[in-house]
């Protein structure tokens, strides 16, 4: 009777067990193998298809300049009210994840999982290609939408001078602080696309969770940040030497290497690990198995 308690609670019906079977929350090598799954359908993509979809996502990205420029003008400056404010850099995440539009920063947690798991050059190949459309598309729709912003009779004057200000703060930090607050925000959105399919009816709250805290935090993101930052050059504040070389290089580096060679890699080596337990555990027990029926 012991023995049989140790496997299932005496007290469950073989119904109530399953339940409590359905209700198990996934292991990491589930979660592990539906982003993997994931990544090889994204680097299956065409380049036209990446193109357009991380054109368009680094056009809706534009949604987080716009929301928190519209809620700084509006609210008193007190420092205070930034708990308020930084709600607004939720905008362009929402829009981007639930419209399933590539975001570099998801891809790379999803897509480097493929390579770690296979790694060829073929895949390692493929990556780079992704990562490259992605990139590529992600800042021109950025950068696209910081102009239109600027130059197009949209705003208040208010409202202008709140974008600016955005700009001004992300460039107080200097090349070395953009690339260690970029390491913090790529983790984090990788923490995001770990933790999705695990509760995926609770999605729209670990996304605003997690950029809420990003922005609380003044960490460097490289899609959102080169919208905050181009407004500051296309008005004539920034030179483009500036943008790339303090904010987009060191930014995206330390976005890379949170998202792909801590959090993914960690992530895969505790799937291994994971793994190749049951095989060890199955090994040392035989023997005692083979005691016990003599």
């Amino acid at each position: 009777m012991a023995a049989q308690t140790g496997d299932k609670t005496a007290n469950l019906s073989d119904e109530e067990q399953q339940d409590v079977d359905k209700n198990q929350p996934p292991r990491a090598a589930v979660l592990h193998e539906i982003i993997r799954t994931q990544g090889d359908q994204e680097l299956e993509r065409s380049v036209a298809a990446l193109w357009w979809s991380a054109l368009a996502a680094g056009m809706t990205m534009g949604l987080s300049l716009m929301a928190m420029g519209l809620l700084n003008s509006r609210l008193p400056g007190d420092e205070g009210f930034k708990v308020i404010t930084s709600f607004g850099y939720c905008a362009g995440f929402l829009a981007v994840i639930l419209a399933r539009q590539q975001l570099f920063t998801e891809n790379t947690l999803t897509a480097v999982l493929p390579v770690m798991s296979k790694p060829t050059l073929v895949n390692a190949g493929r990556l780079l290609r992704l990562w490259s459309v992605v990139l590529v598309g992600n800042l021109c729709g950025t950068l696209l939408v910081a102009y239109v912003m600027l130059h197009l009779p949209i705003f208040d004057t208010k409202t202008d001078l709140a974008f600016l200000d955005i700009g001004r703060k992300v460039m107080e930090n200097d090349s070395s602080q953009m690339f260690a607050k970029g390491i913090v925000s790529g983790w984090m959105i990788a923490t995001m696309v770990w933790m999705i399919p695990s509760m995926e009816s609770a999605k729209f709250w670990i996304i605003i969770l997690i950029t809420y805290l990003m922005a609380l935090g003044d960490f460097t993101h490289i899609v959102v940040g080169s919208a905050e930052v181009s407004y500051l050059v296309f008005a004539g504040e920034l030179p483009w030497e500036d943008f790339w070389l303090v904010f987009a290089g060191p930014t995206l580096a330390g976005n890379i290497v949170g998202g792909s060679f801590i959090f993914a890699l960690i992530s895969h080596a505790q799937v291994r690990s994971e793994s190749s337990v049951p095989s060890s555990a199955a090994t040392s027990k035989e023997p005692q198995m083979g005691k016990k029926d003599q």
